[in-house]
């Protein structure tokens, strides 16, 4: 039975990085009734993101247009969109969910996803937007040899952006058998074929804007949603926290429990639980958290939409800002869920479960304070949000292929804009196709890993590369591509060894590795790796190299020399 549920709830719960796995999300994916309002509202997004598509389609002519949007977006829409990326439907339903059984346990999450900005804002932002064009790629090989580092990158990208997409195209499987009620191979068609439309037609620019009305659409309902629960308490989060601890109390009081062990039940969703009782997997699933999303390339490649080093800053303080806001707001949605949804029969089951399971806290609230319509509205932005992030997914995937495989490392710079357009197109087709069926296939496998594993490997090679080809005279061609690549496989076999596949997704036993995130231990292979390949290499290279630090650094943070957004 165990196994069971975790079969069923892994797609969902594998939208979000690997701490949310937690015992909150419990209660079987169940199809719902089909919502014709969620329907009628989620083909109404469908359709305005279809109109903005071919309207970006008319001005996609170049491989530049396909990659950075012509580099025309402002910092704050870039901001937005970039909040848009990272805004995962799991986030929203996830935490609310995790806030609803735990209490103040989800807010250490929230704040766990925000941890990455600040290292984005300080350390990569302007360097990234001074020295890239397209891809990440362009800023981690800036001074070496082209090939050995762009396929790492290029290989890497693909990897992280694969075990994401699969978890995305089966996550939203789930999700629409959840909301909307129609059959988990109907919803992973129709994700497929959006996202290809999107990226296909519209590029970087349809994809953009696809984030920024879903970011705006998301944050709209859930200030609405916050707003609503705070208004029944005269606005006061004292008194909003003061019944939640009531609710809790007398649910434990009503299952059983003794008056003094209900009123501590109540008291502990005020206080830091514990449901990572490793403190090695804690920190582990910390880095990978904070590290990946500094390593996650379709966020990295934002910061080339933009015009300038000062609109890349912008985007990651307006990023900050709006995630920062959504996370908060997932809090009092979630206290709100237990008062609202947690007292009333209507949204239980038989066995006092939520219908639908217990990622629905939120959905439920939604129709708690603003009825069908709002059930409906919430239900087709929590698709949308799938849509968007996968979207942005296969246009990373796509220029890596495109950009760094076939124009930089195959026709080594011969390649002209439009074959490098064609390629990225026939990627994009591709990589849609197998997402499908990927999606098909994975639908009863436990891909829970599959985020943490991504999140694992973006922490573990592409962050220790960027941060030491910025900020390490040292660093060689020779060390970025090895030790980036053993960071990599480092992250890789360990999570193959872990708990969650060896013995929960494979059935082995008892796991060799017994951390359930690599993180701990496969970024400080990356990083130790790099130095000491790059300390060992004697090459004629490794002293070109090195020669090349105080150009790379001279650009990196004045801009002098930087792509202008007309070069983009």
């Amino acid at each position: 039975m165990r196994a069971r549920l975790a079969g069923a709830l892994a797609p969902v719960l594998a939208l979000m990085p690997a701490p949310a796995f937690a015992a909150a999300l419990e209660g079987e994916a169940q199809r719902q009734p089909i919502n014709w309002v969620a329907i009628a509202m989620f083909v109404a997004f469908v359709g305005l993101t279809l109109w903005i598509t071919k309207a970006a389609a008319a001005r996609t002519r170049t491989a530049s247009d396909f990659y950075t949007a012509g580099g025309g977006i402002s910092g704050f829409q870039n901001g937005l969109a970039m909040a848009g990326d990272y805004m995962s439907a799991a986030s929203f339903l996830g935490i609310s969910a995790q806030i609803f059984t735990d209490g103040y346990d989800g807010l250490i999450y929230s704040t766990g996803f925000l941890v990455g900005w600040p290292i984005l804002l300080f350390l990569m932002a302007e360097r990234l937007r001074n020295l890239g064009r397209f891809t990440f790629a362009d800023v981690a090989s800036y001074r070496f040899a082209q090939p050995p580092v762009r396929s790492f990158a290029a290989i890497s990208t693909l990897l992280v952006v694969s075990f994401y997409l699969i978890a995305q195209m089966v996550g939203a499987g789930q999700l629409i058998k959840l909301l909307f009620g129609l059959p988990y191979a109907v919803a992973v068609v129709i994700v497929g074929a959006l996202m290809m439309l999107y990226v296909l037609f519209g590029g970087m620019r349809a994809t953009t804007w696809v984030q920024i009305i879903k970011a705006v659409l998301l944050l709209g309902g859930a200030s609405f949603m916050a707003l609503m629960v705070l208004a029944q308490f005269g606005f006061s989060l004292e008194a909003l926290f003061a019944r939640a601890v009531e609710v809790k109390s007398a649910a434990a009081q009503a299952a059983g429990a003794t008056p003094v062990e209900a009123a501590a039940k109540g008291r502990a969703i005020m206080a830091p639980g514990g449901f990572i009782k490793d403190p090695v997997s804690a920190i582990s699933f910390g880095l990978a958290l904070m590290l990946g999303t500094a390593g996650l390339p379709h966020i990295l490649m934002r910061f080339f939409t933009v015009p300038d080093a000062k609109e890349a800053r912008k985007s990651v303080l307006w990023a900050t800002g709006w995630i920062g806001y959504f996370y908060i707001l997932t809090f009092i949605i979630g206290f709100g869920a237990i008062i609202l949804v947690g007292t009333d029969a209507g949204y239980k089951m038989a066995d006092g479960t939520l219908r639908g399971g217990g990622n629905m806290a939120a959905i439920h609230l939604a129709h708690a304070v603003g009825g069908n319509a709002f059930l409906g509205f919430i239900s087709a932005v929590a698709f949308a949000t799938i849509l968007a992030v996968v979207a942005g997914l296969t246009l990373s995937a796509a220029s890596a292929v495109s950009h760094d495989l076939y124009a930089t490392v195959l026709k080594q710079g011969r390649a002209n804009s439009a074959d490098e357009l064609r390629v990225s197109r026939i990627t994009t087709l591709a990589l849609g196709a197998l997402a499908v069926l990927l999606g098909l296939v994975f639908e009863k496998q436990n891909v829970a890993f599959m985020v943490s594993l991504a999140f694992a490997l973006a922490a573990s090679g592409n962050f220790p590369v960027l941060i030491l080809s910025l900020l390490w005279s040292g660093c060689t061609t020779r060390g970025a591509a090895w030790g980036g690549t053993i960071g990599l496989l480092t992250a890789f076999v360990l999570t193959l060894l872990s708990p969650a596949v060896w013995t929960t997704t494979f059935g082995l036993g008892l796991a060799p590795f017994p951390y359930s995130s690599a993180a701990i231990f496969s970024v400080p292979a990356g990083f130790i790796a790099i130095w000491l390949i790059s300390r060992l290499d004697r090459s004629p290279r490794a002293a070109v190299d090195e020669a090349g630090y105080p150009a790379q650094r001279v650009r990196a943070e004045t801009g002098i020399g930087a792509f202008a957004a007309s070069d983009h």
